[in-house]
Formats: structure tokens, C-alpha cells, sequence
């Protein structure tokens, strides 16, 4: 496929083979030739973990100081009891059975954090194979199991982000938008960072973070000096 003339010129912008700081890489992608629409900044690089150890998958979540800059919309699957309880923390979404059908029937996933009642988890788990690819299933260790619902729904909506490595030891995730001051930029690509490092299992041995990449939607990407 042949890359379009503005991405050709952006891609002038951008020194092979070398490591920028996170405020040199921003200042270049602020620098490139603009699109019609809000970029996401994107954080992508290679982890020194074995995805097919499972002791070694690595997932974590992260409350982002300047949100992701988009509307979050929050599916939440719960017992009637807890229904008024998410509607009031804003929840897009809720529901049980019914939510679960539409999603293994219509493929649905017309939201960007799902969030279950323990209890409920009994259902919820025949989309695993669904919707753990696309880092939607919910978990506990990520605090989207829980019968604190109206908390976990707050957090999500004030840009809360899950991440976890995939198949191929990669991790991928947006943490902002091109229109964010620089600062606000640095600020989450900062605290995804030490949430990642955070993340590290106990089992992984030897360098963890190999090689990290910032890029808007459509450039190309800069490595990061870490």
C-alpha cells in the first residue's frame, strides 16, 4: 500500500534508528502535517514477557490524569438490585442475559469498558473468548469485577484505561488525543508507563520493557528513550 503525501512528509520528521525523549518525540508528532479528525496519541512496544506463560500475561489498568478524550460509553452487567445504582453513576449500558445474547448474537460492542457484579460473572464468562481479544472482558484484577459498581463506573468514565499484552508479547493502547497540551500529553504517556512497570509479574526475569513507540493515528511512529 502506498503511504499518503502527508504521511510521506511526516515521516521526514522522524530519525531512524534513534531514541527520543517523550518531550522531543511530542513536540515532533505536534510538528506533523494535521488530518480532519483528533488524532489518539498511541503507546505501543515489545515486553520481555511470554504470553504463553500464564503466569506471565501481563494486564493492568490505569486512571489517565487528563482522561482519553473521548466520551467513554460503560456497559454494566448486574441483578435488578444494582440497576439504579449504575444508572446513577453513568452508566451507557446495563443488563444481564439480554446484553450477553446481543453481544454472542450480533457481535455488539458498541462500548469501551465493561464492568460485572461478581455474582454475575457466571454468565458474563461465556464472553470470554469474545471479548477478551479486544481487552473488554472484565476482570478482577482490574477492578471490573466488583459490587462497588457506581465506583468502578466513575473511574471508567474519568479515563480509566485497561491494558494487557497480546498474543505476540506486544502492547498496544491510546492515552490521549493530538489536541492535548503537551504536557497533558507527557502527564498520562508517564502514568501508563509506570503502570506498566507496575504491572510486571514476578516471574519475568531480565528487561521487561524493551522497546516503547509513541505515533498519532496516522504517523509514523518514535521511539522512546525510557
Amino acid at each position: 500500500m502506498n503511504n499518503s503525501k502527508r504521511y510521506i512528509e511526516a515521516k521526514k520528521l522522524v530519525e531512524e534508528d534513534k531514541s527520543y525523549s517523550i518531550d522531543e518525540a511530542l513536540e515532533i508528532l505536534k510538528s506533523m502535517p494535521k488530518v480532519k479528525f483528533d488524532e489518539t496519541i498511541e503507546i505501543s512496544g515489545k515486553l520481555g514477557a511470554d504470553p504463553k506463560q500464564s503466569e506471565q500475561i501481563v494486564r493492568g489498568s490505569v486512571k489517565l490524569p487528563h482522561g482519553i478524550g473521548k466520551v467513554v460509553k460503560v456497559l454494566v452487567f448486574c441483578e435488578p438490585e444494582k440497576e439504579a445504582e449504575a444508572k446513577d453513576a453513568g452508566a451507557d449500558y446495563i443488563g444481564s442475559k439480554e446484553l450477553i445474547d446481543k453481544i454472542l448474537k450480533e457481535g455488539w460492542v458498541d462500548f469501551d469498558c465493561c464492568i460485572s457484579t461478581p455474582s454475575m460473572m457466571r454468565l458474563v464468562s461465556r464472553l470470554g473468548k469474545f471479548l477478551g481479544p479486544r481487552g473488554l472482558m472484565p476482570s478482577p484484577k482490574i477492578g471490573t469485577v466488583t459490587e462497588n459498581i457506581a465506583y468502578a463506573v466513575k473511574e471508567s468514565k474519568q479515563g480509566k484505561i485497561d491494558f494487557r499484552m497480546d498474543k505476540t508479547g506486544c502492547i498496544h493502547v491510546g492515552v490521549g488525543k493530538i489536541s492535548f497540551t503537551k504536557d497533558a500529553q507527557k502527564d498520562n504517556i508517564v502514568a501508563f508507563i509506570k503502570a506498566l512497570e507496575d504491572a510486571r509479574p514476578p516471574s519475568v526475569k531480565g528487561v521487561f520493557v524493551h522497546d516503547l513507540y509513541v505515533s498519532a493515528t496516522m504517523s509514523p511512529s518514535l521511539k522512546i528513550s525510557l
